[in-house]
């Protein structure tokens, strides 16, 4: 979301409705599986996001991303960047080519309660720059899990995510932020991946119940950017790629709830035991 000044407390939730977002987290889990299998050279962008669409329907779930207001509204239930591309890219008739980094980005209610995810694909045989570029960005967001139970107020949080990016040589984008997430997309309060004087000022504390959807933007270049004349699309300024990843992220007693992680195999049965001999 985009940075703003505006500060309110963050809203915690209960176990039960800790349980409720996980639900919604394992569809865009599962959204986010039917991107990686489509992500290949020649497949358009519209192709992948119909399918999102489709799949939520087939589970009752509402996608949060379409008709989002703006100066229009978002057309459409994933956002789907390239390369440049920071954030909010709209799918359309551009096709994946060889060595392209593409973003993708998609949340849905499911039962009154939401979930938000972002992964970045390498589409076919990409530069060994682009792929650390992407293994910084995951690097952060696992910093962010790690240390979220470890500490306790979440600038200490931010400034280990944004430490490790400069020392990667990279620039974290500071005009977007993460945010709360619950019974809306975006709660209270807003999340930096980054520290400075002004998000030092709306720091908040790390305390069971708290839930955050935690998503490093990681530049190549400059951390600056523009908005293009769509009214969505987010680019680098200098036009170097970028990298966006994102869990929502629950913060219980016992630790860190992955809301959106990807759902585990089920275990094989036990064998049955073995028959007595004579």
């Amino acid at each position: 979301m985009l940075r703003s000044s505006n500060f309110r407390p963050p809203e915690l939730k209960s176990a039960r409705e800790l349980a409720l977002m996980r639900e919604a987290g394992k569809l865009v889990a599962g959204a986010l599986a039917i991107c990686r299998e489509m992500a290949k050279p020649g497949v358009r962008t519209l192709d992948i996001d119909q399918a999102v669409e489709k799949f939520y329907a087939q589970h009752g779930a509402i996608p949060l991303f379409k008709g989002y207001p703006g100066r229009v509204p978002f057309p459409a239930v994933t956002c789907l960047s390239l390369n440049e591309q920071v954030v909010h890219g709209i799918p359309g008739a551009r096709v994946l080519k060889d060595g392209d980094l593409l973003k993708i980005d998609t949340a849905c209610k499911l039962n009154g309660w939401c979930a938000d995810r972002a992964i970045t694909l390498p589409i076919g045989t990409v530069s060994a720059e682009k792929l650390r570029l992407v293994k910084v960005a995951e690097e952060t967001l696992k910093i962010a899990i790690d240390l979220l139970p470890k500490r306790k107020w979440w600038s200490e949080v931010a400034s280990a995510m944004q430490k490790h990016v400069e020392m990667s040589g990279f620039r974290v984008v500071t005009s977007y932020v993460g945010h709360g997430i619950g019974r809306v997309m975006h709660e209270n309060p807003q999340v930096p991946n980054y520290v400075d004087r002004e998000t030092r000022k709306h720091d908040f504390k790390l305390e069971p119940g708290l839930t955050l959807a935690v998503e490093p933007m990681v530049n190549m270049g400059r951390a600056d950017v523009d908005t293009l004349g769509d009214f969505w699309t987010v680019v680098t300024r200098d036009r170097l790629p970028s990298v966006h990843v994102e869990h929502t992220l629950a913060l219980t007693a016992d630790g860190v709830t992955i809301i959106t992680a990807d759902e585990e195999p089920a275990a094989p049965p036990p064998a049955p035991p073995a028959e007595a001999g004579p």
